[in-house]
């Protein structure tokens, strides 16, 4: 099987003036389909050619650095993608606002918390709201690390990777994530893969 880069949920346009339509063309067009054309090349020819990418990214972890990273890189961003929407921002609501308020105890505490996680993250990589049982976490990794593997289900992301702010924020990496947090966090997303 092989590897497609999906087609955004929206415009590359569309997130602008938050994110910017170069940024989508460097970040999209050419960062996530390098991880493509990668992860496609590495299972060329392999037991994993025909495979699905969850299955590649379970299989490489741990024994195949280079395709666990590209395979994960292109999971991670897909998902980010659906994460942000043109539409986004503002406050959860239902089963997940609910949730947030037992676990965080309210939205403020949960933005302040989540903020500090991906703004403390050093270097590349993601900040997650997953399910771990029964609770919420946020919960960080580096690079191309991710929670799916790691027994979470993930709600939505945040790259925190310069490449997906840089053009638009330059170092100000705090301002991108209030950014997203105030006016491109897809809820309706989060609350799509709660109920999984």
């Amino acid at each position: 099987m092989t590897i497609n880069l999906p087609e955004l949920p929206y415009a590359r346009g569309a997130l602008a003036p938050h994110i910017s339509e170069e940024t989508l063309n460097f970040h999209y067009g050419k960062h996530h389909k390098a991880y493509v054309d990668k992860t496609n090349a590495a299972i060329e020819g392999t037991k994993l050619e025909k495979a699905g990418l969850e299955d590649i990214i379970f299989e490489s972890e741990g024994s195949n650095p280079g395709l666990f990273n590209n395979s994960a890189q292109v999971w991670n961003h897909t998902f980010y993608w659906n994460s942000i929407s043109p539409n986004g921002g503002g406050r959860p609501k239902g089963e997940l606002a609910d949730l947030i308020e037992k676990n965080f105890g309210g939205y403020d505490r949960f933005a302040g918390e989540f903020a500090d996680a991906a703004a403390g993250r050093f270097g590349s990589g993601w900040a997650w709201l997953a399910k771990s049982g029964d609770k919420l976490k946020i919960v960080t990794t580096s690079n191309a690390e991710t929670p799916l593997t790691q027994d979470m289900t993930p709600l939505l992301t945040l790259d925190v990777w310069e490449h997906a702010y840089y053009l638009d924020y330059q170092n100000a990496r705090n301002v991108y994530i209030s950014t997203f947090l105030d006016h491109l966090v897809n809820w309706d997303f989060a609350s799509e893969n709660l109920a999984k």
